[in-house]
């Protein structure tokens, strides 16, 4: 059996959900979407206006860094590089533990109240091991990206991959992984294909709950997250 797997059905084993078991915990989202301008020289060496853009990285508690401190989490992780390479970005950590692709549906407006240019989005977790239909979480989840391009039509789209353990059946795995491959394609999203890859079933990268990623353990969500999302921004300086 894979380490994937074996995370996994520790976690249903366990009774507890992969992002914050509902125990309360409800780390504040920083509303920090407002955008800003610095000025830098162009070729002629005159000022010029370069807009701070956004990284908005909209998930659960492997977002929200569950057990850790905010900068210890992914996101922050990620500014971190973005600043040693002078990139002008900005990276908001808008996630929330316990958060369902339902709940995000409903929470996403009002975090699109500012321009976003790249949207990572890290929900379906906990829908798959509720045992919601794959088809409830591909709707919710197909929404907040098409909220998302409706009011940023040129923002770049990210999308987290997750897996379900076989014990909930070879047929709900099935669909629920390919929820994640199905919106990438369907909606011209960027697929991280596992999320937790490297860090699933490895003890010492968990936290005391078998769950949550340790500092360590973050550190490999942030690489696997910036092999995907360095590209686009690369892309996007051109």
């Amino acid at each position: 059996m894979s380490k994937k797997i074996t995370f996994l059905s520790f976690c249903l084993a366990a009774g507890l959900l992969l992002t914050g078991c509902d125990n309360g915990e409800q780390r504040n989202v920083q509303e920090e979407t407002q955008q800003t301008a610095t000025a830098t020289p162009d070729a002629t060496g005159k000022s010029k206006t370069e807009r701070t853009k956004t990284i908005l990285f909209f998930g659960n508690s492997l977002t929200a860094g569950y057990g850790l401190e905010p900068d210890q989490a992914f996101p922050a992780l990620i500014q971190q590089r973005l600043d040693s390479l002078k990139l002008p970005y900005k990276a908001v950590n808008a996630g929330l533990s316990g958060e369902t692709s339902a709940g995000g549906k409903s929470r996403i407006d009002w975090l699109l109240r500012q321009p976003i240019d790249v949207f990572v989005l890290e929900l379906g977790a906990n829908d798959g091991l509720r045992g919601i239909n794959p088809t409830e979480t591909y709707s919710n989840l197909a929404t907040i990206i098409d909220k998302v391009r409706e009011k940023n039509p040129q923002a770049q789209v990210v999308l987290a991959g997750m897996q379900m353990p076989p014990s909930m059946g070879q047929q709900f795995t099935q669909e629920f992984r390919e929820v994640f491959s199905r919106l990438a394609e369907e909606k011209n999203a960027v697929l991280i294909p596992f999320l937790l890859e490297g860090v699933a079933g490895n003890r010492e990268l968990n936290q005391g709950d078998g769950i949550h990623p340790t500092i360590e353990g973050q550190k490999i969500l942030a690489n696997n997250v910036w092999s995907v999302l360095e590209p686009i921004l690369k892309q996007e300086k051109i």
